[in-house]
Parts: C-alpha cells; sequence; structure tokens
C-alpha cells in the first residue's frame, strides 16, 4: 500500500450499528487509511445480534471517501493473536501502525451470583489482556524505528461506567482505563497521545424501549449518544489538534453522568 494518509488500526468494527464502525467511517473521512479488526462468532452471541454484510459496507463506506481499508478478523481472546495485530496489519496494509484505536469488548451481563470464572477470564482476556498487548506491540514498532508522522502517534480506547450487575465488564473497563493512562505517560518518548472514551448509553441496538426512555429522560441532551457522537470526538483526538489531549478519560454522554 502506497498512500500519504496515516494508518489506523480500528479493533472492534464489527456490526454496522456499533461504535467501531462508525469510527471507522469518520476516521475515513478525516483522512485516515484503516485496518479493521472485527470477530464475526462474538457478534453472533451478543445483544443487536450479528450483521453478516456490515463489514462489507463499512468497507465500501470508508472507500467511497479515498480510504484504503485492510480487512483483519482476529479473536482477542487469544493472546497470541492480539500480539501479533499490530505486525499483521502492518504487513497486510503496508504501512506503519499510527493510531491504535480499541472498540472491540466481551460485553456479558452478569453479577457476583451469576459470574462465572470462564466468563469473568474472558471479559479480562479481551477487555483488558488485548490492549495490554496492543499498545506493548505497538509502542514496540514506535521504538524499532517504524515510520509513523509524529504528530498524529495516538492511543485510544472506549471504555464505560458499568459496575453493580455487570461485574466482569465492569472490571475489565476500570483495567483498560488505568493501562491507557498508563500509556500517556510511557509512551511519552515516542510521542504518542492516549485517552480513554466513555461514550455512556449509546444506542447500538441493544435499547428497549423503556430503556430508551429512561436514558432520555437522564440526559440533558434529551436523548441517547450515539455512535456518531463518539465517532466524532475520537476523530477530532487523532486529528493535528488533538494531541494535546493526553492521558485523559472524557465522556462523550450529552451529560448523562453530570447528575
Amino acid at each position: 500500500m502506497t498512500s500519504e494518509r496515516p494508518l489506523a488500526l480500528v479493533a472492534g468494527v464489527g456490526r454496522r450499528a456499533g461504535i467501531g464502525a462508525a469510527l471507522a467511517v469518520r476516521l475515513a473521512t478525516v483522512g485516515w487509511d484503516l485496518a479493521i479488526s472485527w470477530w464475526s462468532p462474538y457478534d453472533d452471541r451478543v445483544s443487536g445480534g450479528a450483521d453478516p454484510d456490515g463489514i462489507d459496507a463499512v468497507v465500501q463506506e470508508c472507500g467511497a471517501v479515498g480510504a484504503r481499508v485492510t480487512r483483519l478478523p482476529v479473536d482477542l481472546e487469544d493472546p497470541d493473536q492480539a500480539a501479533a495485530l499490530v505486525g499483521r496489519a502492518e504487513a497486510e496494509a503496508g504501512a506503519p501502525v499510527t493510531a491504535l484505536v480499541m472498540s472491540h469488548c466481551e460485553s456479558v451481563d452478569s453479577d457476583f451470583a451469576t459470574t462465572t470464572v470462564e466468563s469473568f477470564d474472558r471479559h479480562m482476556a479481551v477487555n483488558a489482556r488485548a490492549p495490554f498487548l496492543l499498545v506493548q506491540a505497538y509502542a514496540a514498532r514506535l521504538r524499532a524505528g517504524a515510520d509513523a508522522p509524529i504528530d498524529r502517534r495516538r492511543v485510544i480506547a472506549l471504555t464505560s461506567d458499568h459496575t453493580a450487575f455487570n461485574l466482569p465488564y465492569g472490571t475489565s473497563k476500570g483495567a483498560l482505563d488505568r493501562l491507557v493512562i498508563a500509556t500517556a505517560h510511557e509512551l511519552a518518548d515516542v510521542h504518542v497521545s492516549a485517552n480513554v472514551v466513555n461514550p455512556g448509553p449509546n444506542d447500538t441496538g441493544w435499547m428497549t424501549d423503556e430503556i430508551r426512555q429512561a436514558v432520555v429522560e437522564q440526559t440533558p441532551g434529551g436523548r441517547p449518544s450515539t455512535p456518531r457522537d463518539t465517532a466524532a470526538l475520537v476523530g477530532f483526538l487523532c486529528g493535528p489538534d488533538g494531541g494535546w489531549v493526553n492521558g485523559q478519560l472524557l465522556k462523550t454522554d450529552g451529560g448523562f453522568s453530570a447528575r
């Protein structure tokens, strides 16, 4: 691949209704080439269901605005696959990964009484260990001299406020927050800005009418967040003016959390 557009690796694209797809399209629109990862078996079993044509549609939309897109299906529960993803993206795209955007997750509701060891371990593997391995590989490539534009080097991860009754998800996202904040400090030598983005209750197809109404009533903005809202912030953070925002946990929820 030869392109003047920097390369963003976006993990967790999957369904068209999801946040990952919106991130990919926004980054393509503002001048990035993309390597996108997803794992269909996860999409098949989560709320909202699978979208068999989703990847093709996202690639087509990104291509329509000039982006070159590399497809990378990967099971991020597997540590070997997670550790290899950055190198695989660079090899197949033919360019260095300049931005690492992690919107992938494992998310299955359960509380103390119903969470199994298997589920807890899967959440931690996908939501905390995989980001650790991705950042570790990304840092190693930059320190080895990857020709990624210095002013566009970014690590961004999506997080959540969920805690009670969503125990393994919330616990793993708490670990993710700390990991990304550490990244802002430990990758300063290679000029990386790293931030965590909390999109709040985001209407990606899982909300019932009752949940949606409750969110509307609690949000000064008067509606639930959408994937486009999240993508707008991530697009800014990945832009030339976003680099000074660093080491932060940012909320883009229309005021839902300000209560």
